[in-house]
């Protein structure tokens, strides 16, 4: 049964008690009131449509629960995978469009695969290569992006997508003027709202209870006022101008984006025919970067265009017998004319058709039913474009899972796989790639509230999965009228807690290497936003490098003899005798190929400085490995210094040295007549072969012991 269970986790359950049920089933429910809202934020903070979140929601947390090793841990959609999905997506496709979608389900495929790959294989511990320093700085500015992407939305205001997240950001506030202020009070209401449940009621759901007021008010005041306008209708010469230019650029825009994809695939076709380096090549490489310049340009000149068009206050007067309405310019309407009483913008142009947004957004329609069950679309350039991406998102997205999930079992006494975790979360995201849904991971906060509400095994997620399935079923027409800006509360609020300069500052205090890597990974995802991905890599590179850096150059220590008869290093404790026959040094860290010269180098001076030494003693307790090129050094200083009538002798090396010493014929060369247990006996052996030479040797006092054993 104990082998049964460890491919199917779930049996653990078995059998089940009543109290264990019903404590299960309320924490189940109390995470589904926080889930079903909190999916559909992150979902629009991924670019997908809101309903994506409910689908992501749904298998996903079921399969995590049922082959995970955490009783408590709650998996779905989360904030900072949800921004890695969006930045990695924006540049091949444009937010919640058809491709967008398809690449964010083969995104969350490659990202199942991988964590299954990794739990499979017992390979859990490479998460270990992004450091704790590192994701502290990327999870800060992580949450600071995350916040600052949902400013536009709580406001009312549009925010374009662009290589620079920091120039979009300052678009945004260059807009505030134009803010929506109904969009912004129902904004502000539901932060105020959740905020105050959760000082004054912490037990209640105050994200649900924000949702419910919230689509409650949307509903009776008639929050959403859209609009869909044709061209004809256009009554202003100035506004029909300026949507007819907008379209033109549209339409030179598709066709340059054409071309370009079309010379992108010529010049790859081009590559495998002809290899690299022919003139063709290099002909289509700079055809490519025409078109790519003249798409950028074009593109550049349809954002401006929006942009003018979203300043323009447009009036509609309603058509009288079925004739079309007329729509102007607010400071153009002819006098005598009366319109339908309100002010609108002009949206999302496309053709001959256009969007006149007069109120605030709101969630709009979402399909009823359940999410088909496909094949994820497979193309290989994809798969290459994304690959990044889906290692860096498997590898975060699992780092937040499992400190969650351990943190929890720590508290209840019980023990997390990491492995058999990284096949829970594999598992679900391969399954949410077969149901539409885009990556998802372990959230903090769920986890925290499905622990404190009781839960007893992870049946409670397949229960708040089981209330997600109701939701798609019957639910869904009831969230048409949430508005988007309740969203973004909701995203701000969660991200909130994410943010944590404390915890640069203890990583700096604790090493200022580890600070520095914090600090940089900050700065750098700021940088590369919205290429997030790109922040992590450089933190995750320089925490190696920086390892590397401390690892090289590690402390070597001069030993004299402490009043306690033990050796000290005598840079700290100055004026310890020491002695001119025997040089006794210790070395604080692994000999391996990055620091082997600096052992060496270290060693030849310490023979320089006491010319008359005839022993040179290392005290090996803190050697932890011998690579290759640690051993080559090794063999070659103890045969040069022999030569020179100085010994090396050794002491308190571990069993792995010994064997690798013994493996390479080392252990022969030097002897072992030169190999200790400890320093004190390596002393006393010494001393007893100097005999009369150091009888007024300070450094040790010769004392009977019994014959040298090999550690």
């Amino acid at each position: 049964m104990n082998a049964i269970a460890r491919f199917l986790p779930f049996l653990r359950w078995f059998p089940l008690k009543g109290d264990l049920f019903k404590a299960d089933f309320i924490a189940g429910v109390t995470v589904a009131l926080v889930l079903i809202p909190q999916s559909m934020a992150y979902a629009q903070l991924a670019g997908m449509p809101a309903y994506y979140g409910l689908y992501a929601a749904f298998l996903p947390v079921a399969v995590a629960a049922l082959f995970g090793s955490s009783n408590f841990l709650g998996t779905g959609p989360v904030a900072v995978v949800s921004l890695l999905t969006a930045s990695s997506l924006a540049v091949l496709a444009p937010p919640g469009s058809d491709q967008f979608i398809a690449l964010a389900i083969l995104l969350t495929l490659m990202v199942g695969l991988f964590q299954l790959s990794l739990g499979v294989l017992k390979l859990g511990v490479i998460v270990n290569f992004l450091s704790h320093p590192v994701i502290v700085g990327f999870t800060n500015a992580a949450a600071i992006i995350i916040g600052l992407s949902q400013v536009s939305k709580l406001f009312g205001v549009s925010m374009g997508r662009s290589e620079s997240f920091m120039k979009d950001i300052w678009g945004v506030m260059q807009q505030l003027g134009e803010t929506h202020l109904p969009t912004l009070a129902m904004g502000v209401a539901a932060i105020v709202v959740m905020w105050a449940v959760k000082r004054f009621r912490p037990k209640w759901p105050g994200v649900l209870i924000a949702v419910v007021l919230a689509t409650v008010v949307s509903w009776a005041i008639g929050f959403e006022r859209n609009l869909d306008g044709k061209v004809e209708e256009l009554a202003s010469p100035q506004l029909k101008s300026m949507v007819t230019q907008l379209v033109a650029s549209q339409q030179k825009l598709a066709a340059l984006e054409v071309d370009k994809s079309d010379k992108t695939a010529a010049l790859l076709a081009a590559e495998k025919a002809e290899g690299h380096g022919t003139a063709h090549l290099a002909e289509l490489e700079y055809q490519m970067e025409l078109a790519a310049i003249a798409a950028k340009s074009a593109a550049e000149e349809v954002d401006k265009r929006k942009k003018a068009l979203r300043k323009i206050a447009v009036v509609r007067v309603p058509g009288v017998e079925g004739a079309n309405a007329a729509l102007y310019m607010a400071e153009d309407l002819p006098s005598g004319l009366e319109t339908d009483g309100h002010t609108y913008r002009v949206r999302k142009v496309a053709g001959g058709n256009f969007k006149l947004v007069g109120g605030g957004e709101v969630v709009g329609a979402i399909p009823e039913g359940l999410p088909s069950v496909s094949m994820p679309s497979l193309n290989l350039d994809a798969v290459f474009s994304l690959l990044s991406a889906a290692i860096v998102i498997s590898l975060v997205g699992f780092m937040e899972a499992i400190s969650i999930a351990k943190a929890l079992a720590a508290k209840a006494k019980q023990k997390v796989d990491p492995n058999q975790e990284l096949i829970g979360q594999g598992l679900a995201n391969l399954a949410g790639s077969f149901t539409q849904a885009f990556p998802s991971s372990g959230s903090f906060s769920r986890s925290a509230v499905n622990f404190n509400a009781g839960a007893a095994t992870g049946l409670a997620s397949v229960i708040t999965a089981g209330f997600v399935l109701l939701t798609l079923l019957f639910l869904t027409p009831l969230l048409f009228h949430l508005p988007q800006a309740v969203l973004a509360a909701i995203i701000i609020m969660a991200v909130i807690g994410l943010v944590n300069f404390e915890a640069i500052k203890h990583a700096w205090q604790a090493s200022r290497h580890d600070g520095v890597a914090a600090g940089i990974t900050f700065v750098a995802t700021l940088i590369y936003a919205p290429h997030l991905d790109n922040g992590i890599l450089v933190g995750a590179g320089l925490a190696i490098l920086l390892y590397l850096y401390r690892t090289m150059r590690p402390r070597v220590a001069i030993l004299g003899r402490y009043p306690d008869g033990t050796l000290r290093d005598i840079k700290v404790h100055p004026n310890l005798p020491t002695s001119e026959h025997v040089v006794a040094m210790r070395f604080d860290g692994s000999l391996y190929f990055a620091n082997i010269s600096f052992f060496e180098d270290a060693v030849l001076e310490a023979v320089a400085d006491n010319p008359n030494a005839k022993y040179v003693l290392i005290v090996g307790d803190a050697v932890n490995q011998m690579d290759a090129s640690g051993e080559e050094v090794v063999h070659h200083l103890v045969s040069r210094l022999r030569e020179g009538h100085v010994e090396i002798v050794f002491s308190g090396f571990k069993k792995q040295i010994l064997d690798v010493m013994r493996s390479t014929g080392l252990f022969e060369l030097v002897g072992q007549h030169n190999i200790f247990a400890t320093e004190d006996q390596a002393l006393t052996a010494i001393y007893e072969r100097l005999a009369d030479v150091a009888q007024d040797d300070l450094f040790c006092v010769v004392k009977p012991t019994p014959a040298p054993v090999a550690a």
